[in-house]
């Protein structure tokens, strides 16, 4: 399970010390928010800070134009996707903000949104093991290739596979035991046999005490012990594909 009280804590700070978006931390204590799956918060929690930014704006003074503006350059720095997830979690913002008599109005109804466009390549066993070898060839970039790895042969979501613990995985039987984040859904997976070589070779460098996580961050040469995030995921995934001399339109999240 996921915990984002820290993290709702941390963005909470954040904003009384840039503006005073009342708005959003009336949000993230309402029950609408408290509800949530707890993948689902870390989610909203982390598009809420990709619209915060390095800005200090005010909610009460976002019109229609300002928003479109930041949509765009979120699009095109970010890339479609983030951008309408961020536009989906804020437009969900102010209508709740509606509802409670906060706001009269969500600027973020009427922007021109961009539409995803199809992906025509698809992954073939070919890229995934081009894919894997780049990955796998350096300590920096391992977790990063487990997750992808992981995601494939088990076809599970990369958020459930980045934040894999090791109390998921049982070493001696090869069964990954994993509550979904999204459906709530509790399984029971068996492990092919070079996946669970890969695993016990994890666990015999990155698995000592205090460390949880199956594939953890790696940052700089050291072992955090905490997962990769979607955007230093993303990141890193672009990195491995260009090296490995990928198609840029291949999509890690296509995995499962």
């Amino acid at each position: 399970m996921v915990n984002s009280e820290s993290e709702e804590k941390s963005i909470g700070k954040l904003l009384i010390k840039k503006s005073k978006q009342c708005l959003i931390l009336l949000y993230l204590n309402s029950v609408s928010y408290k509800r949530l799956a707890n993948q689902t918060k870390k989610d909203y929690l982390f598009f809420i800070k990709v619209f915060m930014g390095d800005k200090d704006i005010k909610i009460s003074s976002l019109d229609t134009p300002k928003v479109q503006k930041f949509y765009n350059s979120c699009a095109e720095k970010r890339g479609v996707p983030t951008a309408n997830h961020v536009k989906a979690v804020m437009s969900r913002i102010f209508n709740f903000g509606i509802s409670i008599g906060e706001c009269s109005s969500n600027p973020f109804t009427n922007i021109e949104r961009i539409s995803h466009r199809s992906r025509k390549e698809v992954w073939t066993k070919d890229h995934l093991k081009s894919f894997l070898d780049v990955a796998y060839s350096r300590f920096a970039w391992r977790s990063v290739g487990l997750i992808v790895q992981m995601a494939y042969t088990w076809c599970q979501r990369l958020t459930d596979m980045s934040n894999l613990k090791w109390e998921n995985y049982n070493l001696d039987t090869g069964v990954l035991k994993l509550e979904q984040s999204k459906r709530r859904a509790r399984v029971e997976l068996p492990t092919p046999k070079h996946l669970h070589e890969m695993l016990v070779n994890q666990h015999g460098d990155v698995g000592f005490d205090g460390q949880p996580y199956i594939a953890p961050k790696i940052y700089y040469g050291r072992i955090l012990s905490k997962p990769y995030d979607k955007l230093l995921l993303g990141s890193v995934s672009k990195k491995i594909k260009k090296e490995a001399g990928l198609p840029d339109s291949l999509w890690i999240m296509d995995m499962r």
